[in-house]
């Protein structure tokens, strides 16, 4: 509904013109303005801008109201009169200059302004991704990264985080098979997200914990501690020894199945973004005693630009379905089974055989998996990271995340 809104006004906004002044900028300019009494309409590059004049003082990047070397802002925003309007604008080469009452100057970056205007944010993607199936994918011929290189090369490590954004998996090759190495790679990517399963984990189909991955049994696609508030942003896995048949590793885009239930079924897809549901993880062992729950619709979009930016489907840990009312309860799960049928076509699924020495990265908010059933002794281990420490490695490196 907000994007409705948003889009409608939008649409409004650039019929509307109600202007009470306006300034024409000479023909050699390469951008015009129109102050009109609720906002300033800016016309730069191609893409007509509006900006509400409280916003345009609350972003002030002088050095009384912004400081450029905690990248932090000084202004109260508080303080600012809802009412303010501009005493005098113009542009100044690439800049619109404002001058507000009581004389305070701001200066702003006409390439800024436009990166940041909401026109520019509502039809660009917060991160660029490559969705796929298992043709897609393989090829794509993905290269994966060398132990050796990947801990002493940065540029090996920007390449993995490319990849890991576009694909939302990517993998190093060569790790010993150790759990320290095991850890020793994954703090190359980010920071260890310590759970109640702990820090970094080690488990076999020994059924030490309440949870059917402590088993051979198979497990369908499905992404990790959906019961959080906040799901992890990304799983670890390396096999370190198998004994055995079977075990191979299932690996789903969640975000290309729900592109193509958005696409075949747009209703479905905004009842499925809209309705929170619960999961919850229930534990109750002689050493473990857990009872977490975490409450969110199953896909997750940004509503200024309908952008999805988390999937949260786990059939496992679903709890009851009481947040729906009950003329609503039948349409979720005819859309529920959509998405499903979408996710379990075979071309979707991408089957990799973890091996000792392959340690591969999830982006748990986008890509779903699940295992075969196995045979035999098979020893896993692996760790949570926290997403916005790997995003803010990649943003380091100047990549879009």
């Amino acid at each position: 509904m907000f994007w409705k809104l948003h889009k409608s006004a939008l649409r409004q906004a650039q019929l509307l013109r109600g202007v009470s002044r306006s300034t024409a900028l000479p023909r050699r300019a390469c951008a015009t303005f129109r102050a009109h009494e609720e906002c300033l309409e800016l016309h730069y590059g191609g893409t007509q801008m509006r900006f509400n004049y409280v916003w345009l003082r609350d972003h002030c990047l002088s050095a009384a109201s912004y400081n450029s070397k905690t990248n932090q802002r000084n202004l109260d925003t508080g303080s600012i009169d809802l009412t303010i309007r501009p005493e005098s604008t113009r542009v100044e080469g690439d800049h619109l200059v404002i001058t507000w009452p009581g004389g305070h100057m701001s200066k702003y970056s006409l390439s800024w302004l436009t990166e940041n205007s909401f026109e520019r944010k509502y039809q660009s993607a917060e991160q660029p991704r490559i969705l796929w199936n298992s043709d897609i994918y393989r090829n794509a011929t993905i290269t994966s990264s060398k132990w050796d290189t990947f801990m002493s090369c940065d540029d090996e490590l920007k390449k993995f985080l490319q990849n890991y954004l576009l694909y939302g998996i990517a993998f190093v090759d060569d790790v010993p098979a150790t759990v320290e190495a095991t850890e020793a790679v994954t703090q190359r990517v980010s920071l260890i997200r310590e759970t109640t399963y702990g820090r970094m984990w080690c488990f076999t189909s020994d059924f030490s914990r309440g949870d059917t991955a402590y088993s051979q049994l198979a497990l369908d696609r499905h992404t990790d501690t959906s019961y959080f508030q906040e799901p992890c942003g990304i799983q670890v896995f390396h096999c370190l020894k198998h004994e055995g048949t079977g075990g191979r590793t299932l690996l789903v885009d969640g975000f290309y199945a729900a592109e193509k239930l958005r696409q075949r079924s747009p209703e479905s897809f905004e009842l499925l973004a809209q309705v929170p549901i619960k999961h919850e993880y229930i534990e109750n062992t002689d050493r473990h005693q857990n009872h977490i729950k975490g409450i969110g619709p199953v896909l997750n979009v940004y509503p200024w630009n309908n952008e999805m930016y988390l999937i949260r489907y786990n059939n496992y840990n679903r709890s009851v379905l009481n947040t729906i009312p009950h003329d609503v309860v039948q349409r979720w799960y005819a859309a529920h089974r959509e998405l499903t049928t979408e996710l379990r076509r075979p071309e979707n699924e991408l089957w990799v055989k973890l091996t000792p020495g392959k340690v591969v990265f999830i982006d748990n908010w986008r890509v779903l998996h699940g295992r075969e059933s196995f045979t035999g002794s098979r020893q896993i281990c692996g760790c949570y990271l926290t997403r916005d420490d790997v995003l803010s490695a990649a943003r380091c490196f100047g990549l879009q995340a």
